[in-house]
């Protein structure tokens, strides 16, 4: 288990992976609750780890994903050495990334190799991928000593949970002049940050929309301005059929949202594992990746995923350009699964 009483965690930069991180948090918590826990991580992601009870202080990063920026690194390290961390847990596996807790001084510095990180941890990690097939077991082997990370934490114990105030839903609603009628809310994610091999076809999307539109739903198109061009498709093909909020929220909007929603269709994306961590009825579409490394850590999810002979690929684009493992999922397995999810 994790000795420290001061912890700072390197987050990673994308929202599944911050929503899966909880689980971290919260096995630290579980073993010493005094333990405090603080972490660094870009400043889109603060309004999501407010919701997390566990953290007790969010650090900007103030670096776009991907950029270097060794001086900014250091600085901030610099800066966070009267803290007195006595331990890093650093989740990302980037080289650039251990380089704040080196810079801050902290003696315990924890990761995957990575990288090949040696100068940069004294902590490190190899990883055993067959033992620790899902990303929520690999960052829970991190908060524990080598010696209980090689035995198996039920990583079942700590799925993420988000709870939402509801003062917060009703001044979202306000700022987005929304209106939830008296009927049943579906929120479709049509986006994948990723790329076009883990985003089911607009069109299916559309049909969806349309069939719940004539049962009497009320029905929200949810993503990133980055899947506009998507939202924008899917509005058409759907006769306007949905209210198109894409590129139109807040990250905390967002999940508010999600917290309302009767039941949400989504690709493999970070809203996925948001309204997972809501406990919200979810159907996950998959395509390119793989729902055994990161799939909704809840019981009121199902997964659609056909695994042909092709996938997982990991590929942004589709390698055979066929794009079946989408194409070939088609809209009335998804309709027959709602039925069966939310038992009409």
């Amino acid at each position: 288990m994790a000795l420290a009483k001061k912890i700072l965690i390197i987050s990673p930069a994308w929202i599944g992976d911050i929503v899966i991180s909880q689980a971290l948090f919260k096995y630290i918590k579980r073993q010493h609750t005094e333990t405090i826990i603080d972490i660094v991580a870009p400043r889109w992601s603060h309004e999501l780890l407010a919701t997390m009870p566990e953290i007790n202080e969010i650090f900007d990063l103030p670096i776009a994903h991907g950029q270097f920026q060794l001086k900014k690194r250091w600085q901030l390290g610099r800066s966070l050495r009267k803290k007195a961390y006595q331990q890093a847990i650093i989740l990302p596996n980037s080289w650039k990334s251990a380089i704040i807790p080196l810079a801050a001084g902290i003696p315990l510095r924890t990761a995957w190799l990575g990288e090949m990180r040696f100068g940069l941890l004294n902590d490190w990690r190899v990883l055993d991928k067959k033992k620790y097939p899902r990303m929520i077991q690999r960052f829970l082997a991190l908060g524990a000593a080598k010696t209980i990370a090689d035995k198996s934490i039920e990583w079942q114990l700590y799925k993420p949970y988000l709870t939402v105030n509801p003062k917060n839903i009703n001044s979202s609603l306000k700022n987005l002049s929304l209106v939830i009628e008296d009927k049943p809310l579906l929120i479709l994610c049509p986006g994948a940050a990723f790329g076009p091999a883990k985003r089911w076809p607009a069109d299916y999307f559309a049909q969806i929309a349309n069939a719940k539109k004539a049962e009497d739903w009320q029905v929200f198109l949810l993503g990133a301005p980055s899947d506009g061009a998507i939202g924008h498709s899917i509005q058409e093909l759907s006769g306007n059929a949905c209210i198109n909020l894409i590129g139109k929220t807040s990250l905390l909007q967002a999940i508010n949202l999600l917290a309302m929603a009767s039941l949400v269709i989504s690709n493999d994306s970070g809203l996925m594992h948001l309204a997972a961590a809501l406990r919200r009825p979810l159907i996950v579409l998959y395509g390119s990746s793989s729902p055994e490394f990161t799939p909704p850590l809840s019981e009121q999810a199902k997964i659609l995923y056909l695994k042909l002979s092709c996938s997982p690929c990991f590929e942004r684009s589709c390698p055979l350009i066929h794009f079946n493992c989408l194409k070939q999922l088609k809209p009335n397995l998804v309709l027959t699964t709602i039925n069966e999810l939310i038992k009409l």
